[in-house]
C-alpha cells in the first residue's frame, strides 16, 4: 500500500440551480503519504469537498486528479471508490446484524478475494486496530470508539491508497477521540496512505501534518501544523 498525489484544480460545485454555492474555485494539492486536515465551520464545504474527492458526486466546473487520474467525471466511479479509496464517516455506517469481522470483509466483496482470504485479512485488520478479540461481535455490543475502529478497519480492507475520513471523532468523547486520531496516524505512518480529514474540532486537526482551513466555499489559509 502506499499514498498518491491529490490535485483539486478551481473545483466550483453548487445545488439548488445554482442558488447555494457550496464550494467557490476550490485548489488544493496533497502529496503521496501526506496526512491534511481540513478545517471549518458546519455548513462551509467540507464534506462537499470530500464527496467530489471520492466520486460520491461531481463537481460543476474544475478538476480533481488522484493519483495522475482524473476523477471528477468518471465512467465507472465505483470502480475507483473500491480500488483506490477508504471512507470513515463520523457515525461509522457499519452494518447491525454483521459481526465486526463480517463488517470489515463487506468492501472485499466482489474483488476477487476469497472466503478464506477475506477473513484471514479482516482478522488482520482488526488485530491492527486492537479490536482481534471482538472479531464476532456486533456493533450494538461496541463502545463508540470500537465501533469507529472497525470502520476504520474496514475503510483499509483493499489497501486503499486514499483514506476520506469525514468527522470520525465527531461523535466521540475527547479521550476516544484522541486514541482514533493517533491510530489513524499510526496507520497512514506504516502504510504511506495519503490522509485527507475534514473537522470542525482543532484538536482533531492537529493530528494532521498540514491544515487548510475554509469558510463559505473558500479556502482561507494554509500551513505547516507545529503544535
Amino acid at each position: 500500500m502506499s499514498g498518491v498525489e491529490l490535485t483539486v484544480e478551481r473545483v466550483r460545485k453548487t445545488y439548488e440551480d445554482g442558488r447555494v454555492v457550496a464550494l467557490d474555485e476550490v485548489s488544493l494539492e496533497a502529496a503521496a503519504g501526506e496526512f491534511v486536515a481540513v478545517t471549518g465551520p458546519s455548513g462551509c464545504g467540507k464534506s462537499t469537498l470530500l464527496n467530489l474527492v471520492g466520486a460520491l458526486d461531481r463537481p460543476d466546473s474544475g478538476a480533481i486528479w488522484v493519483g495522475g487520474e482524473r476523477v471528477d467525471g468518471l465512467r465507472d466511479p465505483a470502480e475507483y471508490r473500491a480500488a483506490t479509496v477508504g471512507f470513515v464517516f463520523q457515525f461509522h455506517n457499519l452494518v447491525p446484524v454483521l459481526s465486526a469481522a463480517e463488517n470489515v470483509q463487506v468492501p472485499m466483496m466482489g474483488r476477487g478475494r476469497g472466503r478464506v482470504e477475506r477473513v484471514r485479512r479482516a482478522r488482520e485488520l482488526l488485530d491492527e486496530v486492537g479490536l482481534a478479540h471482538r472479531a464476532a461481535s456486533r456493533p450494538p455490543t461496541l463502545s463508540g470508539g470500537e465501533r469507529q475502529r472497525v470502520a476504520l478497519a474496514r475503510a483499509l480492507a483493499n489497501e486503499p491508497r486514499l483514506l476520506l475520513a469525514d468527522e470520525p471523532t465527531g461523535a466521540l468523547d475527547s479521550e476516544t477521540a484522541a486514541q482514533v486520531l493517533a491510530l489513524v496516524r499510526r496507520l497512514q505512518a506504516d502504510h504511506g496512505t495519503t490522509v485527507l480529514l475534514v473537522t470542525n474540532d482543532d484538536a482533531a486537526a492537529a493530528a494532521a501534518d498540514r491544515r487548510i482551513r475554509m469558510r463559505d466555499g473558500r479556502l482561507l489559509r494554509a500551513g505547516r501544523i507545529t503544535a
